[in-house]
């Protein structure tokens, strides 16, 4: 049992410090997204017919960063805030009480509609929305007086606390949504919809462009169901604990060996039965994803005997893969490609 706390002493996670790029662009329909999967969405939807501001920056994992005062400025000028929801920008009610007065941005929880799933793993994504050092020193940048509407920190009290009203408060919503093609399939539309109210002059254009989204996630949805289904293995052990609707969608069974978010520590015991059950079901790789450290998933993979792979939660590209071209398509089919190898 002397690998334990060698593992342990493995989970080392370095928060970004990295800016976010883009500004505000007069004469569009400006949207504010959160991370790149909405970012992507959108930016397909809405084409040359607005301007897309990503808050977060490539190559960095979201359970880590939080906003500056640069992103509360461009926010408060937009006419739409995109963001996942389901508890995974904890930050997102102090930001918007942080927005300028005047501002009419508009804040949509994209992930409304997906059939949540609850887990007891505290998921580590301040729920609370406790403020962060940086936005601190942005609520010093701004004026007396300047708060933001009510109605946007009440929209984002709402959905950090829908699902654990009926539940209680041992459990958490897992946030994950995009990570199945068929809840990415809920969000577009969301997204489509949102567009359409902000902006009903390019309604058409929307549309067109959502129809052909929403033809590529379909056949990506088919794809995933039709090539997994023909599997025998159904077990696969991950990092961390982001592809719980991707495994229920497809049928898959997912282990962790972190929980909802990936700087949350590990149990000594959860890894020795980790290490049990890898050897027990024959598995023959340990999922890692390239925004983390895969230092504990590589630990565990040797003294398993078994090998490593990525399995991407598609939660940010690297510099590489914007430099590549990917996109959320290509990542998702690499994603299928590497479950097939693993689950053979």
């Amino acid at each position: 049992m002397l690998l334990m706390p060698a593992l342990l002493a493995l989970l080392v996670l370095t928060a970004c410090g990295a800016k976010s790029s883009g500004s505000i662009v007069e004469g569009k329909a400006n949207v504010v997204t959160t991370f790149y999967p909405i970012y992507e969405f959108t930016s397909e939807i809405g084409g040359d017919d607005i301007n897309v501001i990503n808050l977060l920056p490539v190559g960095v994992e979201p359970h880590d960063w939080t906003p500056r005062s640069q992103d509360i400025i461009n926010t408060s000028k937009a006419q739409l805030f995109l963001y996942n929801g389901a508890g995974l920008e904890g930050w997102v009610p102090n930001f918007l009480k942080s927005l300028d007065s005047g501002s009419e941005v508009k804040a949509v929880a994209v992930s409304e509609g997906v059939d949540y799933i609850m887990t007891d793993e505290d998921d580590g994504h301040n729920h609370g929305g406790e403020a962060h050092a940086e936005d601190e020193h942005a609520d010093e940048e701004h004026a007396e007086g300047e708060h933001a509407d009510e109605e946007h920190a009440d929209e984002a009290h709402a959905d950090e606390e829908h699902a654990d009203e009926a539940v209680g408060d041992s459990l958490h919503t897992d946030p994950h949504t995009w990570v199945s093609p068929k809840s990415a399939l809920i969000m577009a539309e969301n997204i489509k919809d949102s567009l359409i109210e902000a902006d009903p002059e390019h309604q058409a254009g929307y549309e067109e462009r959502y129809s052909k989204l929403v033809e590529r996630l379909q056949a990506l949805d088919s794809k995933f169901e039709t090539e997994l289904a023909k599997l025998p293995n159904k077990e696969i052990v991950v990092s961390h604990q982001a592809f719980a609707y991707l495994a229920r969608d497809y049928g898959l069974s997912q282990h962790a060996i972190m929980g909802l978010s990936p700087d949350a520590e590990p149990r000594g015991q959860d890894l020795v039965n980790l290490a049990a059950l890898v050897k027990e079901e024959g598995i023959k790789y340990i999922f890692f994803e390239e925004l983390v450290s895969d230092k504990l998933a590589k630990t565990l993979a040797a003294e398993a005997g078994v090998e490593t792979m990525v399995l991407n939660p598609v939660e940010g590209l690297t510099e590489a893969q914007e430099k590549n071209g990917d996109n959320y398509f290509t990542l998702m089919e690499k994603n299928l490609q590497n479950l097939i190898q693993a689950l053979q």
